[in-house]
């Protein structure tokens, strides 16, 4: 659910409105911006679509019927770490989508918790200029955000209300 939705911030992002470039293209209609991005965000949804699948419905009875149900827990844990792979890609899309459009919000400034996001990306991905295949930078940013790069650059910046019941520390229970 999580790359569903992401998936489709990319693609509104994408849309040309709000005063932002069809396809977020520097030369709209000539390039084609992260277009493909999306497309790759797209089809990594569908994948994990696929891939959640329950694999319970797959049981098919073993040791000579002793097991006429069997959980086929294995294999639905081994679908899980594609599912988690592609949807810190389909992020990685989003996270380059939304950085780009910054840039073309210029000379207005972002809030100084996504200018640390915006910063941390820029590091791993440069800004698209031209045309270019972005796969080893929608890996680059995907390996990033599995392994909580994004989430240890905008967790600072992350206010809860209501008392920071809901920081992580603090949680409903706690406070009974």
């Amino acid at each position: 659910e999580i790359a569903s939705l992401s998936e489709r911030r990319t693609f509104l992002l994408l849309e040309g409105v709000d005063g932002l470039p069809s396809a977020l293209a520097q030369d709209p209609g000539i390039e084609s911006g992260y277009m493909l991005a999306q497309y790759t965000a797209a089809a990594l949804v569908a994948e994990n679509r696929v891939l959640a699948h329950p694999a319970s419905v797959d049981s098919i009875p073993t040791s000579g019927l002793q097991e006429d149900h069997v959980s086929m827990g294995w294999g639905a844990g081994r679908k899980l770490e594609p599912v988690i792979r592609n949807t810190a890609r389909v992020i990685a899309v989003e996270l380059m989508c939304a950085v780009e459009g910054t840039r073309h919000r210029e000379p207005l400034e972002p809030g100084v918790g996504i200018a640390e996001v915006v910063a941390a990306v820029r590091s791993l991905v440069p800004p698209l200029d031209d045309d270019r295949p972005l796969g080893a930078h929608i890996d680059v940013l995907g390996a990033w955000v599995e392994r909580g790069g994004l989430t240890e650059v905008a967790a600072p910046f992350l206010r809860a209300t209501d008392d920071d019941q809901y920081n992580g520390v603090n949680t409903p229970q706690d406070k009974e």
